[in-house]
């Protein structure tokens, strides 16, 4: 049975970031106009930016029209091989086509040139061979070639497909910034996702309202506001006036301080031992913001006010409950 030597496998890993690193950083001296000219074919699409590649490449092509998919890029991918057996209707003459192939000289893509020039449809070329057939007759060529792979042979495609998913970010990239691309627009492609949660959630979402805001006015005898904040569970109360205008706030940390003072609970009034200068936040804000906000101040209640005027009261928990926190 064949055993792993420690030192050779770290060896071994060592050398592939390395010579992996290196073909990614070479990347950089092989842009040009051509790489412009990518951008603005895809920019311009009507239809669809439609990536495909067959083999190892066919991994990376899917991989980059999810990518694109998900900044702004409306993509998908096609199985070269299947596009010649009837996938080649989910092609229109609207859409613009990125193929890759690292020798350039795949046969399964090159069977589609013809069909897609009698389309009229843009070729992006993502090959390591400028004089390739696939790069000679493209619109616009990426060069993603390398010296070598990081395979030892120098036969599995291991540098060059990273090459490759690298050039598909910095295209997504590049439209994403010219798009103007924004998290709100991420979280819309993204809406089951913790970070969509966070993008898209409002605080009147989750937000304490009506009957469950713990309210008393500045009247209030200190006792009966503590049995409010006991019956409402947020551990604070809002102190109103008759227009539900927030006058002030009394936490369980007010409490601590008031009885340190010597305070009464049974004949002190509530205005007397209130907290005003209460931070607060609006309903059609981010959840997030409001957790930003606890986070700041080191609280874990948040008042949601509009106006001056109370409409709700968010919780630490009602955060951690929705994945915010």
């Amino acid at each position: 049975m064949k055993r792993v030597d420690p030192v050779k496998s770290l060896e071994s890993a060592r050398r592939t970031f390395a010579l992996e690193s290196t073909a990614v950083a070479e990347l950089a001296d092989k842009l040009d106009a051509q790489f412009v000219s990518a951008c603005e074919l895809m920019i311009a699409v009507q239809g669809r930016v439609i990536v495909t590649g067959m083999g190892k490449s066919g991994h990376i092509a899917r991989k980059i029209a999810a990518t694109l998919a998900s900044t702004g890029t409306p993509a998908h991918f096609v199985h070269p091989g299947e596009a010649s057996h009837g996938d080649m209707g989910m092609i229109t003459a609207q859409d613009v086509v990125v193929a890759l192939s690292n020798s350039g000289n795949a046969t399964e893509i090159l069977t589609l040139l013809p069909l897609l020039k009698r389309l009229g449809v843009p070729v992006i070329a993502m090959t390591g061979n400028p004089n390739s057939a696939l790069a000679s007759v493209a619109n616009a060529h990426l060069n993603t070639g390398v010296k070598t792979e990081a395979c030892p042979l120098d036969l599995a495609p291991t540098s060059s497909t990273t090459t490759a998913l690298v050039m598909g970010d910095a295209l997504a990239i590049a439209l994403l910034e010219a798009r103007g691309f924004t998290a709100e627009d991420f979280a819309f492609s993204h809406p089951g996702g913790k970070l969509g949660r966070k993008l898209l959630l409002k605080v009147e979402d989750v937000m304490r309202s009506g009957d469950d805001i713990p309210k008393v006015s500045t009247h209030t005898q200190l006792i009966d506001a503590l049995l409010t904040i006991s019956q409402k569970g947020l551990g604070m109360t809002t102190v109103t006036d008759n227009d539900e205008t927030l006058l002030g706030l009394f936490t369980d940390g007010d409490l601590r301080r008031t009885l340190d003072r010597g305070f009464d609970i049974s004949t002190t009034v509530i205005s007397e031992v209130m907290t005003t200068g209460a931070k607060t936040i609006a309903p059609s804000q981010l959840a997030a913001e409001a957790l930003n906000i606890m986070e700041t101040y080191k609280i874990s209640a948040l008042v949601v006010a509009e106006a001056g005027r109370v409409k709700g009261v968010i919780h630490l928990m009602d955060l951690l409950r929705e994945g915010i926190a």
